[in-house]
């Protein structure tokens, strides 16, 4: 690496990869506890599930909208000696500094089925629901900015920093970049 070079993360794209872990935890471990004899019963389970669905994915949507919408006006150009870190790379980095806490929550989830079938797993299903229209929502700010929005991974969020809206493999909002968008 040149000296004074670091790399950049996308930060739509550790919301997305968020996003995706949980919801996919989330609902296995809701379909598995749905047959699993519990103590309050299928339908108490399952209505306590989506009510805490609903709420964990408005609160997982609006927690820190303020402070990225804050970061993403004082953003600064990122200079040229950086590295763009891969789509993938991100979201394989994220899971595995957090694969301890993945599990236990899955764990947990499913544990929790022995008393209300379903509820946790809906739970963390809805956290993930609420990632995912975050990352959304970032895909739309850097869409009115035209700039995609950087951080580098490791460190604390205080900063982010803005390339141009081609750069990397990831388009707007963190998805994959489509191939016409990005032959242009």
């Amino acid at each position: 690496m040149r000296a004074g070079a670091y790399v950049l993360a996308r930060v739509a794209v550790t919301v997305r990869a968020a996003a995706r872990w949980l919801w996919w935890l989330g609902i296995v471990a809701a379909g598995a506890g749905v047959f699993v004899p519990s103590l309050l019963g299928r339908r108490i389970g399952v209505l306590a599930g989506a009510v805490l669905f609903i709420l964990a994915s408005v609160l997982a949507f609006a927690v820190h909208r303020k402070r990225y919408a804050k970061l993403a006006d004082a953003a600064t150009r990122a200079p040229k000696s950086v590295f763009l870190q891969d789509r993938r790379v991100t979201a394989r980095t994220w899971a595995r500094s957090r694969r301890w806490w993945l599990l236990a929550a899955f764990v947990v989830a499913i544990a929790s089925s022995a008393a209300a079938p379903a509820t946790l797993g809906l739970l963390l299903a809805g956290l993930g629901f609420g990632l995912w229209a975050k990352a959304l929502w970032l895909g739309r700010v850097e869409r009115s900015l035209d700039q995609l929005l950087w951080v580098r991974p490791g460190h604390d969020p205080a900063a982010y920093e803005t390339t141009g809206p081609v750069a990397g493999d990831a388009g707007p909002g963190g998805s994959r970049r489509r191939a016409a968008a990005a032959a242009r």
